[in-house]
């Protein structure tokens, strides 16, 4: 149920996008120190393919949900008259007691006993 919830909830491009800030961190720290690396990853001015497709990915997610039609709800015709009818038989249920203390009786025969007591 959780999963279904983060993907309704666009929790998979999360994923992804965190995904693709480590491999572009881990890329960057081989060639820049610490800060110039972090920068790098995060300004926005140097998207990797990953951060392409999923910037991709969410603008067409949103294109596709606003894009809701709204349609008018057709029934089938209902007839003019309508009429309840009383079945031709009917009978009362005879009333029962389901409660514990009616149900609870003793058992036939005393348990079986251990043989090695």
């Amino acid at each position: 149920m959780i999963v279904a919830l983060l993907a309704a909830s666009g929790g998979h491009w999360a994923a992804l996008q965190s995904v693709a800030w480590t491999t572009m961190l881990a890329k960057n720290l081989q060639s820049a120190s610490m800060s110039r690396a972090l920068e790098t990853t995060f300004d926005g001015k140097h998207p990797c393919p990953l951060c392409k497709a999923v910037a991709a990915g969410k603008a067409a997610e949103q294109k596709s949900e606003f894009n809701l039609e709204l349609k008018r709800l057709e029934y089938p015709p209902a007839p003019d008259g309508f009429i309840l009818v009383a079945p031709a038989q009917f009978r009362l249920l005879p009333q029962t007691n389901f409660s514990a203390e009616t149900l609870a009786h003793k058992p036939p025969v005393p348990p079986p006993r251990d043989r090695f007591v």
